[in-house]
Formats: structure tokens, sequence, C-alpha cells
């Protein structure tokens, strides 16, 4: 089991304005584990979405929030206010990489091209060794069901290998994300030896 107490996890979600209701609550429970579980939340720094309403969440707990954003988005005032702790960056590549940076995993919620961009190179440098944390998907409502289908056509058609399956760790509940984040075992770093197909 990973004790997450003091360590940063890492958040992927919408940062769109209309967000379901349904997707809000499911934040809401997140927030409150994360910040029962000792974690700081690491994230876009989107003031908007579920992104805004998640940091929103973990900072009226008293929890500890950090943003990591780029200069084009804090331009147009995109921020969270709330958050002190920010990192702006130049590229949304260098964000990505310091998402990653140091943390004791990460979850991606339901969101849009930008989570499933953030989301796929996660696994991919999983794939590859460079990233050995837990990865939870947050299949709320079977929202990630396309992509999973997808995966499992990759590993049937030889795109991918069995073991390619677990780089992530599905749960359907939000209250199911803290326990997987704790009980995924780490990656194996000469992951990169088995990363194609042979």
């Amino acid at each position: 089991m990973h004790n997450l107490e003091g360590r940063r996890v890492t958040v992927y979600c919408a940062g769109s304005a209309k967000v379901q209701p349904k997707y809000l609550r499911a934040a809401e429970v997140l927030a409150a584990d994360l910040v029962d579980a000792g974690a700081s939340l690491l994230f876009g720094g989107g003031k908007t979405g579920l992104m805004g309403h998640l940091a929103t969440c973990v900072l009226e707990r008293g929890g500890k929030v950090q943003g990591v954003m780029p200069h084009l988005l804090k331009d147009i005032e995109m921020n969270h206010p709330g958050v002190d702790d920010f990192t702006f960056v130049h590229s949304m590549a260098e964000r990505k990489a310091l998402l990653l940076q140091d943390t004791a995993g990460l979850v991606a919620m339901p969101g849009g091209t930008g989570t499933l961009d953030e989301l796929i190179e996660a696994v991919t440098l999983k794939r590859l060794g460079q990233y050995l944390q837990p990865i939870v998907l947050l299949n709320q409502d079977g929202f990630y069901d396309a992509l999973i289908a997808l995966i499992d056509r990759m590993v049937d058609e030889e795109f991918m290998n069995p073991e390619h399956r677990n780089l992530w760790t599905v749960v359907a509940h939000p209250n199911e994300v803290i326990p997987a984040l704790k009980s995924t075992p780490l990656w194996d770093a000469q992951a990169v030896l088995r990363a194609s197909v042979k």
C-alpha cells in the first residue's frame, strides 16, 4: 500500500465550463478523499469546469493545491484565483511534463481532448518505463468505455502486449480512486524492454 500523506496527486479533468452535475459531485467526493488521505492536488490550474470545481473543493477543505498553466491560458485569465501556488510555463508540453513530476500517481476524470492528450501521454510514458506511478481512470457512467475497448483492440491486434492492459487501473466510482492509488503496484522501470510486441 502506498502512503499518500504529504504527496502530490495529479488530476486530469475538463476545463469546459459546462459540466453535468454528476461529474461535479464526483469531483467533490474526490476532493474530500484527497484531503482525508493527506495528499495535495496538482492540476492544470483552470478556474472553470471540473478543474476549477475540484480545486475549490480541496481548498475549502483546507487542502493544498498546486496549479501548472501555460502563459497563453493565464493571459486570458483562465487561472484559478484561489490558488496561490502556481507555476506558469511556456507550452502545453512543459505543463504536461510538470504535471507528472514527483507525484504519487495520477487520476483521469472525464474531460475533452486536453484530458485525453494528457492521459495518453502518461500511459505511453509508463509503457516506456518513464512514469512508474499508478494511473487511475475514473470511468464514471462508462465515460471511458470506448477508450478501454480501443486499448483492448490494440492488444488483440498485437500493437501492444497483454500486460499493457494494466498500465492503468479502472474504477467506476470516485470513492474508489484513493484506494486504487494506494493499492496499485508501481510499474517496472525495465518496462521499456517490453514496450514493443516481439
